[in-house]
C-alpha cells in the first residue's frame, strides 16, 4: 500500500506518499482500507518532530479516518467485511490501509458522506471528553472556545448548543466569526483586535465562563483563570502558545475553579473505547437528526498532505481539511 511517510522532522515537504508494507490486524482489531484521514494540529506537530505516537502505535501520521472494514482480526465481533465506518487512531490515517482497535470504530452516521465522515472521530471525542465528560458542561451554562472556527471549536459550538447551553467563541477574522455565529456562537471575539477577558466580562454582566475550552495552553492561562466564572473549569487540549507559565493559585481558588489538561492519543485502549461508546450514545443521535454536522474546508488528495498541512498551518481554513486516499 502507500502512505505518508515522514523521513525527517522539518517542514510540510518532508511528507513524502511512499510505497510500505500493508498492516495486518491483531488481536481485537480490525483491517480499514481509508477512503479519507484528516489534518490535525496533532500530526504537524508529528512532522515537525515534537509528537511521537504512543510506542505500538502505526508510525505515520493521521488520528482519524474513514473507509470500509476489509478484514475482521482475532476476537472481533459486532463489526464485518464490507461495514462503512469512521474511527479513532493512534496514527496511521494518512494512508490507504489502517489497523484499528474494534473499541474506536464508529458506524457512518446516516446522512453522512462516507468522506465527510473523516471529520469526526478525533474533535468529536476531544469535544466529548474534555466538554461534557471532564468539565460536565450544563444546559444555560457558558462555554468559552478558543479556536472557534478550528476542527475542535465548530465542533464544540454545534454540542454546547445543542445541549442549551451559551457559547462564546474567539477566532482571527470577521469571515470566521461570522461562521462561528451561523453555527449558533452568541459571544463573537476577534482575538486580534480585542481583549476576549474584557469581551467576555461585558457579555456576561461580569459572570465569565463556566467552562473554556482552551488550545493556547501557557499563553491563555492567567486570562483564562481571570475569564472562569466561580466555580469555573478550564479545559486546556492544547499548548499552541507555549508550555510553561505562572499560575494565581490565589485566583483559582477564589473562584473555587478547577483546571484540567488531558490528550487523547495515548490513552490507555479502555480509555479510547468508553470514549467512542459515549460519543456513539450521545453525539450520533444528534448528527443523524441534523442538529450537529462535519465542517469540511476542503478536500484534497492524500498525495497532497503537504500542500494541506501548509493550509493548516497557515490558519486558511475553516473546519477540518480532508485528505482523500486514491
Amino acid at each position: 500500500m502507500r502512505a505518508i511517510t515522514i523521513s525527517e522532522p522539518g517542514g510540510p515537504e518532508a511528507l513524502v506518499w511512499d510505497e510500505v508494507p500493508d498492516p495486518v490486524p491483531g488481536e481485537g482489531e480490525v483491517l480499514v482500507q481509508v477512503v479519507a484521514s484528516a489534518v490535525n494540529r496533532a500530526d504537524i506537530m508529528q512532522r515537525q518532530g515534537f509528537y511521537d505516537p504512543p510506542p505500538g502505535a502505526s508510525v505515520y501520521p493521521g488520528l482519524e479516518c474513514s473507509g470500509r472494514i476489509v478484514e475482521v482480526g482475532p476476537g472481533v465481533s459486532g463489526w464485518s467485511v464490507g461495514d462503512e465506518v469512521c474511527a479513532l487512531l493512534a496514527g496511521g490515517g494518512y494512508a490507504e490501509k489502517v489497523a484499528v482497535p474494534a473499541g474506536q470504530l464508529l458506524p457512518v452516521p446516516q446522512g453522512i458522506d462516507l468522506k465527510q465522515a473523516a471529520a469526526l472521530p478525533e474533535v468529536v471525542c476531544t469535544v466529548w471528553s474534555n466538554v461534557f465528560m471532564v468539565a460536565h458542561l450544563r444546559p444555560a451554562e457558558t462555554l468559552l472556545v478558543h479556536g472557534g472556527s478550528s476542527g475542535i471549536g465548530t465542533m464544540a459550538i454545534q454540542l454546547a448548543k445543542a445541549v442549551g447551553a451559551k457559547v462564546a467563541v474567539t477566532a482571527g477574522t470577521k469571515e470566521k466569526l461570522d461562521f462561528c455565529a451561523e453555527l449558533g456562537a452568541d459571544i463573537l471575539v476577534n482575538y486580534r483586535e480585542q481583549d476576549f477577558v474584557a469581551e467576555l466580562a461585558r457579555a456576561t454582566g461580569d459572570s465569565g465562563a463556566d467552562v473554556i475550552l482552551d488550545n493556547m495552553g501557557a499563553k491563555y492561562l492567567d486570562r483564562n483563570v481571570q475569564s472562569l466564572a466561580v466555580n469555573g473549569r478550564l479545559a486546556i487540549i492544547g499548548m499552541q502558545g507555549g508550555i510553561k507559565a505562572e499560575l494565581n493559585i490565589a485566583a483559582l481558588l477564589g473562584k473555587r475553579a478547577a483546571i484540567s489538561a488531558t490528550s487523547l492519543r495515548a490513552r490507555p485502549l479502555a480509555e479510547k473505547a468508553a470514549i467512542v461508546a459515549a460519543v456513539r450514545e450521545h453525539v450520533w443521535p444528534l448528527i443523524e437528526a441534523g442538529h450537529v454536522r462535519p465542517v469540511v474546508d476542503r478536500e484534497l488528495p492524500m498525495s497532497e498532505a503537504a500542500n494541506a498541512h501548509q493550509v493548516v498551518e497557515d490558519s486558511g481554513h475553516i473546519g477540518k481539511v480532508l485528505l482523500v486516499a486514491p
